[in-house]
């Protein structure tokens, strides 16, 4: 027994005209995707060895500027550290000079102060000879010779001498001689600070 037909049932007739339109519109499409593919790779294995000859030829273009750009770096590099070696070895050289003056600098300091200090001694030693010298004369006689110095000279032996051989000197002298020696004697000093 057949069964009446639904509205339901009836609805899906065209359902099905529309779902196989839209397979058979896919499947030509697909197709026509297929073919273009078929025919790009048919096309391709020319196009492929073309683009990967250019590929490698601008690989090589750019290895070759590579390693020139690296070389030129290298050869910079290499003259600057030879550059830098001869300021090391300039340096050393120098430092070396300048160690070697500083020796006969400080060798020619110590020659010079045992010089200094045994001409001082040597001074020292005359200028109190000297006095001892004026000290033992008599007085009117060493008054003659320092009535002759200049009175900042004769000041300097009288300061050093015993006070009663020095007073002796001074009456000898004319007043006004004995009076500058006096002065430079008392002013020697003055200018010191007292604090």
């Amino acid at each position: 027994m057949a069964r009446p037909q639904t509205p339901r049932r009836r609805a899906r007739g065209p359902l099905y005209v529309v779902f196989g339109l839209f397979i058979a519109s896919g499947v030509l499409r697909l197709g026509g995707e297929a073919e273009q593919t078929f025919a790009n790779a048919q096309v391709a294995p020319e196009s492929i060895v073309q683009d990967a000859a250019q590929v490698a030829g601008d690989q090589c273009v750019a290895s070759d500027s590579l390693i020139a750009a690296l070389a030129a770096r290298e050869e910079r590099v290499a003259r600057r550290e030879t550059q830098f070696a001869d300021r090391l070895q300039a340096l050393a050289v120098a430092e070396q000079e300048i160690t070697s003056r500083l020796a006969e600098l400080e060798e020619a300091e110590a020659t010079l102060a045992a010089t200094l200090a045994a001409a001082s001694t040597a001074a020292e030693d005359d200028i109190g000879r000297l006095t001892a010298v004026y000290e033992n004369m008599k007085p009117r006689d060493a008054a003659a010779l320092f009535e002759e110095m200049a009175p900042e000279f004769a000041s300097g032996f009288l300061s050093r001498m015993r006070p009663d051989a020095a007073a002796a000197i001074l009456t000898g002298l004319e007043p006004a001689t004995a009076y500058s020696i006096s002065v430079v004697i008392a002013g020697r000093n003055a200018e010191v600070p007292t604090r």
